[in-house]
């Protein structure tokens, strides 16, 4: 998460008043990747009321996104096997710079900053030797590409910082791919997904693996609690009509919580975890499916499934000061809570997976 507090102090570092940046344009709230309804991708900015603010242009389609944490800037990540990761000045909704894997590498769609924005770290696979691996690159320098390290697994998504240590938490989802084969999954029957905690330099301190039951369960979305606990969204890769856990909880050292794992209702998600999110309070745990077509929360203490609403095609997810609000694949952002659902906006963006919070 992104404090716009920062990204202001972050202006008026540079001697630019903060008018002339996020006040021109209404100081968003959120970032999502869309696809306009002539067919062009963008990255755009959406305030609280669910309004668009600004639109800015990727040269594909987009996935997930990342804002600096004291510059105006984000970056906008490719959807895998994509090569490119744009970086966009909000004040100007100009590209900064496109950021581009050496040759055998593509990105995931994820990335992350260092707390102090010195250092963006992507997801990505070198995919002649089916290892998963995160780009380092130096932000104070243009964004010049400093190094990479393993991921501690194959086919490494969403990445985010850690609480209980420096560095990184990774899902790598397990599932073996190559842009000869498109998007096909190559190793499903063998596929191990983990939870990799590691250290900047890329020493690995906690490994987690699902039991062997669970091979199939790719590890794909994360979000972070207050007190360093990860949770985890899953998309099934085994048997259709399983009914398979698709949400759940780590901490290192201690073995995974599934939650809601014997309620009927799980099957509703249809196998497939899209976005994952904390509430502000960290109190409860919410995740869509664009297949299902549903947003589901669950209590954290006794992963309990608490409510479900059925949307559309919805994917993208953030908290809000009252609850959360997705998008969908439809146009449609939408605020939630335990008890209700209330349309923020209609557009005519098909909004693309994830929801990213910036303040």
């Amino acid at each position: 998460m992104t404090s716009r507090r920062n990204f202001l102090a972050g202006l008026l570092a540079t001697g630019l008043a903060p008018q002339a940046s996020w006040a021109d344009l209404g100081c968003p709230a959120y970032l999502s990747a869309a696809k306009q309804p002539g067919g062009t991708y963008i990255l755009a900015g959406v305030s609280a009321q669910g309004e668009v603010l600004f639109q800015c242009p990727l040269p594909d389609r987009g996935h997930g996104a990342s804002a600096h944490p004291q510059r105006p800037e984000v970056i906008g990540f490719a959807r895998r096997p994509g090569r490119f990761a744009d970086v966009i000045d909000c004040r100007t909704g100009m590209r900064l710079a496109r950021l581009e894997p050496p040759s055998g590498h593509h990105f995931y769609g994820h990335g992350c900053f260092s707390q102090d924005g010195s250092r963006l770290y992507t997801s990505e696979n070198e995919y002649h030797t089916a290892r998963g691996m995160i780009g380092v690159w130096d932000a104070t320098d243009g964004y010049q590409r400093l190094t990479s390290f393993a991921s501690g697994g194959i086919g490494p998504h969403e990445l985010l910082l850690r609480r209980d240590a420096a560095g990184l938490v990774i899902a790598n989802g397990g599932i073996q791919t190559h842009p000869d084969r498109g998007r096909e999954k190559l190793n499903l029957d063998t596929m191990q997904p983990n939870l990799s905690y590691l250290r900047f330099d890329g020493t690995v301190d906690h490994h987690m693996q699902l039991p062997d039951e669970l091979h199939q369960n790719s590890i794909r979305h994360l979000a972070m609690r207050h007190d360093g606990t990860t949770g985890f969204a899953m998309q099934w890769q085994g048997e259709p009509g399983a009914d398979m856990p698709i949400v759940g909880l780590h901490r290192p050292g201690i073995a995974p919580r599934l939650l809601a794992e014997d309620d009927p209702r799980l099957r509703n998600l249809n196998g497939y975890g899209g976005s994952i999110q904390f509430s502000n309070d960290g109190m409860t745990l919410a995740v869509t499916s664009p297949r299902g077509g549903v947003v589901q929360l669950m209590d954290v203490a006794s992963g309990a499934l608490l409510q479900e609403h059925h949307l559309d095609d919805v994917c993208g997810l953030a908290s809000n000061g009252n609850g959360f609000i997705a998008s969908t694949g439809t146009g449609q952002l939408v605020a939630l809570t335990k008890t209700a659902m209330t349309m923020l906006s209609q557009t005519d963006l098909r909004w693309d997976n994830h929801l990213i919070r910036l303040s």
